[in-house]
């Protein structure tokens, strides 16, 4: 079978890579969507760059009538929505074929999280764990509900971030945007017991030098830890805790930090700065904390609350 070969959609995809600086897991979700449309409007005789908006209607709704969540449609139809515009701005076609188009109707989700009984239940799972392993692994969980961090920006650390011994770290976020986040003692003195102890253990696991950069190091050809390394590391970690492993994953972890927060009287601003939401309704999603939490203020606080 012939490779496939959709220029426009690596066109669109290099001016992301080079304007927008986008990440390459961003990258391959692009593709992924953009190349199932291409195949989609391939067996009707048209290329992507060329597709009608009655293209798109038809794709939209075989991906429904597939049983697709509302979610994975809408973030389909994102994609198509931004590769059109790019086609538009180089001047192949003048009518962008998504304009009439609203994306199907999302519920309001609400992030699952975890109990701070079961984080602590992790935390204590972590410092069982022995040796050189132990001290990395508590290093990561500490950081992760410390900072809220996503799981790229966790395991890309560089090692300078923690050797000028600051409460406050320098994260580069989405799209090369830099963000201070304070660290709290309890994930300082995990990672300055993990660094003690961090060039033996790279030794011990063979890391060349040129990954040294990184704190959590790798021998990958990444350089450091990957993102489906440490998902497997916390699945394992959660049935040592006595938790149900679906229930936990690196991004539940971060929901976890930021509800938490909120339900402990953090600032919904603050929190959107440390997460690196660009936008405050993406931070929304959280109220539901903030809600149950005015409703034990009203009930324990109002005067005319039942006693």
């Amino acid at each position: 079978m012939a490779e496939l070969n959709y220029p426009w959609i690596d066109n669109f995809l290099n001016m992301m890579r080079s304007t927008r600086n986008a990440s390459q897991n961003t990258l391959s979700a692009y593709r992924g969507d953009l190349t199932e449309f291409a195949l989609f409007v391939g067996r009707r005789q048209t290329t992507p760059e060329r597709a009608s908006a009655d293209h798109v209607r038809k794709y939209l709704k075989a991906l429904d009538e597939k049983g697709l969540a509302a979610s994975t449609a809408a973030r389909r139809l994102s994609a198509l929505k931004r590769f059109f515009k790019f086609v538009i701005d180089m001047g192949f076609r003048e009518e962008d074929p998504t304009s009439t188009l609203d994306g199907p109707k999302l519920g309001q989700r609400i992030p699952k999280y975890l109990s701070e009984a079961d984080v602590d239940a992790l935390m204590e799972a972590a410092g069982r764990r022995p040796g050189a392993d132990g001290l990395r692994l508590q290093a990561l969980v500490e950081i992760l509900y410390a900072t809220g961090l996503r799981v790229t920006e966790l395991v890309t650390l560089p090692l300078s971030s923690f050797l000028r011994e600051s409460p406050v770290l320098v994260v580069t976020g989405k799209g090369g945007k830099e963000r201070m986040v304070p660290l709290g003692e309890p994930a300082q003195d995990a990672v300055r017991a993990y660094i003690e102890i961090r060039d033996r253990y790279l030794a011990k696991d063979r890391v060349q030098s040129r990954a040294n950069r990184f704190l959590f190091a790798s021998r990958g050809k990444e350089g450091h830890l990957t993102r489906a390394r440490f998902g497997q590391m916390i699945k394992e970690l959660a049935v040592e805790a006595g938790l149900d492993r679906r229930r936990v994953s690196p991004h539940v972890l971060r929901h976890s930090f930021a509800s938490h927060l909120l339900a402990n009287g953090a600032d919904l601003r603050a929190l959107q700065q440390m997460l690196g939401h660009a936008d405050i309704s993406t931070t929304q999603i959280y109220t539901h904390v903030m809600e149950e939490r005015l409703r034990t203020l009203v009930e324990t606080a109002h005067p005319f609350a039942e006693m």
